[in-house]
């Protein structure tokens, strides 16, 4: 039976002992249909992106239309002064001359693409957020040393907490924790 969900009840976070029963027990809870998972650890665990089904970033694809605006705002900025605002024939060249404007166009396209990879990853990874409700775990500040956590959130739609903590414990947990939500949170 499904328990019914705490509004102040963040999820549960597990501490794994090792990169490997990290990975091994991030493909139990992604094969039990838990979807609203997380996982931390110091170190990249090859896998473990694709063991809890996080879909690829749309980052790049921000970076290549920032890359383009930058492209055709750099080419429209020089055509519009070049030839709209201030024609000026030098050494009988055209008007509207291209390859002088190739130079502006890569440095336009490679500074907007860089402001759209900053500010992109920024808005999508919701930075900057000095709080977080897993920083309440027990030796969470080992996550950044030699400890390994995964955290399955109460708003999944599958979430029940005995459930979650029997299925990480079976998992090789080393410790399993329910954690709360920060009271100014939302809803």
């Amino acid at each position: 039976m499904k328990e019914t969900n705490n509004n102040s009840i963040y999820g549960v976070v597990a501490e794994f002992p090792d990169g490997e029963s990290l990975l091994a027990a991030a493909h139990r809870v992604r094969e039990a249909g838990y979807t609203a998972t997380d996982a931390f650890s110091p170190i990249p665990v090859h896998g473990l992106t694709e063991a809890l089904g996080i879909k690829p970033s749309k980052l790049a694809g921000l970076v290549l239309l920032g890359g383009i605006a930058g492209a055709f705002g750099g080419l429209g900025l020089q055509y519009a002064v070049s030839v709209e605002f201030y024609p000026h024939i030098v050494s009988g060249r055209p008007l509207f001359s291209w390859p002088s404007f190739v130079p502006v166009i890569f440095e336009a396209t490679v500074l907007i693409a860089a402001f759209a990879a900053v500010f992109g990853m920024f808005i999508l990874n919701r930075l900057p957020e000095p709080y977080h409700p897993v920083f309440n775990t027990p030796n969470f500040q080992k996550a950044s040393t030699d400890g390994f956590f995964l955290s399955i959130e109460a708003r999944d739609p599958k979430y029940d907490a005995s459930a979650v903590r029997a299925l990480l414990e079976k998992a090789g947990a080393v410790a399993v924790t329910e954690v709360g939500k920060h009271p100014d949170d939302p809803e």
